[in-house]
């Protein structure tokens, strides 16, 4: 049974910096593609960022680039998300997904979705 975790979230200051952790098991996490999504209140999901299986290639949304900074540890099978430079706007419930074809070009090869953790970011 595949379960993804959060952890990370709170609450910080424009400006300020968070790391989002998303913990895996019950799949082989090093075979999987992961990523992160974000739904802000009254706005639909949004695609943050994306590894591949071996994180030899990385999406991130326009919005994040040069701020967030995705990262993985397949010994660990956990995901992790470095936020910096936080702005109000990156206020929002951000969710870990995998992707069980290792696909990570489109937001509906994500097949297992974790709760999520809120980020706000206050100014």
């Amino acid at each position: 049974q595949v379960q993804l975790v959060e952890s990370g979230g709170g609450s910080v200051q424009t400006g300020g910096s968070l790391r989002l952790s998303c913990t895996a098991s019950g799949f082989p996490f090093a075979k999987y593609g992961m990523g992160w999504f974000r739904q802000a209140p009254g706005k639909g999901r949004e695609y943050v960022a994306a590894h591949t299986r071996t994180a030899d290639r990385t999406f991130y949304a326009d919005s994040v680039k040069g701020r967030f900074t995705l990262s993985r540890d397949n010994t660990k099978n956990t995901l992790y998300l470095q936020m910096d430079s936080l702005k109000p706007e990156d206020t929002a419930v951000y969710y870990c997904a995998a992707s069980s074809t290792g696909l990570i070009s489109l937001a509906s090869y994500f097949d297992s979705w974790g709760q999520g953790t809120q980020v706000t970011v206050s100014s």
